[in-house]
């Protein structure tokens, strides 16, 4: 019971549970330097100043410090409450955290984009991130010796590692101490002036609450908008409703509560009709960014950008696409939004159909003239966001162009892992320069991906491709008898996505592997 308890808060779900109970126990939770003292001095030696060797000299993330403490429960024996952990976990994020800028760039883990290809130099790529990924090393800071530990523990831990593929043909505790430990400790320094300065500027919580206006994008649903509500219920947590919709009119109405960690890590629990989702975000300068998602199914999830009532922006524009010499209806989604909405030249207003402070809806026509690309869009002073203006589709690119999805279920403990997709039209500017039109609506099919996928059926055994939706649901786990050698209904596909635009047809692949289920499911993949 312990370890499947164990599993479950380190789980898709984690900082959710955390975000859904702490602002109930903000005030009560016990002190965390008083936690730490307490349960972590029999490893840690004490430094002074309420300093403990190893703990001291990181800084993390919420999510790493929660791995952190997982890690001592499953390896290490530590009895820690639930409480307890949350007040921990708390106090190290603020006082060890990341500044806003030190996060860039890698928030993708954060947020469980886990379809994301990473871009690091090859010597980072191969000691580093042909374990885990490149994100979670990005996502912490130490000094020199403590990298150096961590290289030690590696090693002390997995003492097979310098056999594994990709590192026999190197001497890889050598070249992890003598140039990734000096290289780590330059990049991901644990002092540094964006630390510093973050700390002696870091907002107060309180200047979150009030009224906000969002807007997203939900692959296999499409467009989303509306207004999201934030109270303030105890020191850095919060109340939390949303109310809006789809574009195809479906409700997108919920309520939950947000911890805040570190000035600007929100992390929230909105129960949206019967699906708890996830809010991980940045809360900057009057505006969230970030990713709801499914507590359950992570890669069910939408982006989404808020900017709070009394900032004047535009988030976006739904659809964000114009063909030349035609005439649509399109939303500018915003705050503060008042006066004339303007989208550059060739693009004429026809008609004002509503406007309020945070959505103006307009009828647009382009010119058979206009310049095609993007174009910055205004309403007034607030700017922010771009229509794409076409003329004929170059391209079609299915999105994300390389996924993963899991076979699940059937009776077991670890559910399948979906895939979902959106078809990306991609046209040319005048300079031949490829530019992003928007996302259209497509047909979706899947086909073998090489000869092998073709001899072994995976397109029959591996799942099941919703043609309308882009959502692929991947078969049951477990040994099917109907495969040759009764194999798992595992496959290796090609992802179709077939867009009409005014009669043409165009077509875009991606590759999908359907793999087998993912047993341990860490905060920071």
């Amino acid at each position: 019971m312990k370890m499947t308890r164990l599993r479950h808060y380190l789980g898709a779900g984690t900082l959710a549970a955390l975000a859904l109970a702490l602002h109930q126990t903000a005030q009560a939770a016990p002190e965390g330097q008083a936690i730490i003292n307490a349960k972590c001095q029999a490893c840690h030696t004490p430094e002074g100043n309420n300093s403990l060797s190893r703990i001291s000299h990181q800084r993390k993330t919420p999510e790493g410090w929660l791995m952190s403490i997982g890690r001592m429960q499953v390896m290490y024996g530590l009895k820690i409450t639930d409480e307890e952990r949350r007040a921990v976990v708390k106090f190290l994020a603020d006082k060890q955290g990341l500044a806003p800028s030190e996060t860039e760039g890698v928030r993708y883990a954060l947020e469980r984009r886990l379809n994301t290809v990473e871009t690091f130099d090859t010597n980072f790529e191969q000691m580093c991130a042909r374990c885990h990924s490149g994100a979670r090393i990005a996502l912490q800071r130490r000094p020199a010796a403590e990298w150096e530990k961590l290289v030690n523990f590696h090693l002390g831990r997995w003492p097979s590692l310098e056999y594994q593929a990709l590192a026999r043909d190197r001497d890889w505790f050598d070249l992890a101490k003598k140039e990734m430990v000096p290289e780590l400790a330059k990049r991901f320094p644990l002092e540094d002036k964006a630390w510093s300065d973050w700390q002696k500027n870091r907002p107060k919580a309180e200047t979150l609450a009030g009224e906000w206006s969002f807007a997203g994008h939900m692959p296999g649903k499409g467009d989303v908008a509306g207004s999201m509500k934030v109270a303030k219920d105890g020191d850095d947590a919060f109340k939390v409703s949303v109310t809006g919709k789809y574009a195809d009119g479906s409700p997108f109405d919920g309520e939950g509560s947000a911890v805040l960690y570190n000035g600007y890590e929100w992390r929230g629990a909105v129960k949206v009709g019967d699906v708890t989702m996830r809010q991980v975000f940045a809360a900057l300068n009057g505006q969230m960014q970030g990713r709801m998602f499914d507590k359950a199914h992570d890669e069910r999830g939408l982006d989404f950008v808020a900017a709070q009532n009394g900032t004047s922006r535009v988030l976006g524009v739904q659809p964000a696409y114009l063909k030349a010499g035609a005439e649509t209806e399109v939303s500018v989604i915003g705050s503060g939004l008042k006066g004339k909405p303007s989208f550059g030249p060739g693009v004429e207003v026809v008609s004002v159909v509503s406007a309020t402070p945070e959505r103006v809806t307009v009828k647009v026509k382009a010119a058979d003239s206009a310049a095609v690309g993007e174009r910055d869009v205004a309403v007034g002073s607030a700017k922010g966001g771009s229509l794409a203006v076409y003329k004929d589709i170059a391209e079609v690119k299915v999105v994300p162009e390389f996924s993963i999805s899991r076979i699940g279920g059937n009776g077991g403990s670890t559910p399948k892992v979906q895939g979902s997709f959106d078809a990306e039209a991609w046209g040319k500017g005048a300079d031949g320069k490829p530019f992003r039109i928007g996302v259209f609506p497509a047909q979706w099919s899947v086909e073998p991906f090489d000869d092998r996928a073709k001899e072994d059926q995976d397109v029959k055994y591996a799942g099941v491709m919703d043609a309308d939706s882009g959502i692929f649901t991947p078969g049951d786990a477990g040994p099917n008898p109907a495969r040759k050698m009764m194999t798992n209904n595992a496959g290796n596909l090609k992802v179709i996505a077939a867009v009409d635009d005014a009669g043409q047809s165009h077509k875009g692949e991606g590759h999908m592997i359907v793999t087998v289920q993912r047993w341990n499911n860490p905060p920071i993949p």
